[in-house]
């Protein structure tokens, strides 16, 4: 819940997570980050999460009511691009792509549902995560398919859009002119990925059709060889529903590991799990292989930028990832790395690295601000 006049201020915070597994939990926190409710709620289901979170909004004052309710919206499907205000064609739209993101779009149509129940009238908009991609080159959305297949639109629009806008907003903040030249930005969380910027325009990004695809994620396998999947749905055999399962929630660091998909508890078994420290380094080996495939599409880098909860918080993860590449004109100052300094390459390094805190919510905050009544 953001006041947006002047000064953007966050009114309230509220998450939930392990939803959907034991001791779901609820965390409220007011202006000052005075945690108001952090207690475990059963939430079997995102719905029911929703249904939580909404009750806790409607409890605090009614000063907080709002005046448009944004939402980030995974996938535009190729035909949204820019924040739109939601309508019943807009909302029947996003129900059509749910077969081509099935791990994102229910809970956004749930959301969106769930908010116009609690506050009818309230102007809704999607803001999408697709967005800031649609300046890809055409070479750059094709794959080697059939034209037929991608004239009915299979082909790559990445993601995490929200983060690479809030990102790129900062770095002109505090590089200015810089900012226009050869960036990568590094968004690596659960859900991971890079974008090659240019003159402040995407060229190039790791995820693809889905979410799924590109650099190794918590519980996503990234790019895969097609012939797995089809070898695994002729042999086992596994269905589409098994298949989506194994792809999006049980591989990645978790498959790999076999116990965790959390780039924290890993780093802190390493030393005693060697399952643990695989899943590190493929993790760390991955993302450097599309670092230089982004600075190749680039010609060359100005600027690289970490953000997201790996990259903002896991010194050891941005060494390994940049270590070696001082040939491209990166070199960290292992002290800035280690303490998360906003510039964390050293002051000969040819390249700025830096650690910039991402801020999705903000970010449909502002877009969301043009649609209120």
């Amino acid at each position: 819940m953001y006041e947006m006049g002047a000064a953007e201020i966050r009114l309230l915070s509220m998450t939930a997570t392990r939803i959907g597994m034991p001791q779901g939990r609820v965390r409220v926190a007011d202006r000052t980050g005075t945690v108001l409710v952090d207690g475990e709620e059963a939430m079997p289901s995102h719905d029911d999460a929703i249904q939580r979170l909404l009750g806790h909004l409607g409890a605090e004052d009614a000063a907080l009511r709002p005046d448009v309710i944004g939402h980030r919206v995974v996938h535009g499907g190729g035909r949204y691009w820019a924040p739109e205000a939601i309508t019943a064609s807009l909302l029947q739209s996003l129900e059509s792509f749910i077969p081509i993101d099935p791990e994102h779009m229910p809970h956004a149509v749930s959301g969106i549902r769930a908010a116009a129940m609690a506050y009818p009238g309230v102007p809704q908009v999607a803001c999408f995560d697709t967005g800031f991609h649609r300046t890809l080159p055409p070479v750059a959305r094709r794959y080697a398919l059939p034209r037929h297949l991608s004239d009915a639109g299979v082909e790559r629009f990445g993601f995490h859009g929200l983060s690479y806008e809030s990102v790129m907003q900062e770095l002109r903040l505090q590089e200015g002119a810089r900012a226009d030249g050869r960036v990568i930005v590094a968004h690596l969380g659960n859900g991971a990925s890079m974008a090659a910027v240019l003159e402040g325009r995407s060229v190039e990004t790791t995820m693809g059709f889905s979410p799924a695809g590109g650099l190794v994620m918590g519980t996503r396998t990234g790019d895969l060889d097609p012939g797995v999947l089809l070898h695994l749905a002729r042999e086992l055999p596994m269905n589409s529903k098994e298949l989506t399962a194994l792809v999006s929630r049980q591989s990645g660091m978790l498959g790999v590991s076999g116990t965790t998909g959390d780039m924290g508890d890993l780093l802190a078994a390493e030393a005693r799990d060697t399952l643990a420290a695989e899943a590190v380094e493929l993790f760390c080996y991955r993302a450097k292989q599309y670092l230089g495939s982004c600075v190749a599409i680039l010609g060359g880098l100005d600027i690289l930028v970490f953000t997201a909860g790996i990259g903002e918080q896991a010194a050891p993860v941005r060494e390994r990832i940049t270590s070696g590449l001082e040939f491209l004109g990166i070199s960290l100052d292992a002290e800035r790395n280690q303490r998360h300094a906003p510039v964390i390459s050293t002051d000969k390094s040819p390249v700025t690295v830096r650690v910039i805190a991402t801020n999705e919510e903000l970010m449909v905050a502002r877009h969301s601000r043009r649609f209120a009544l």
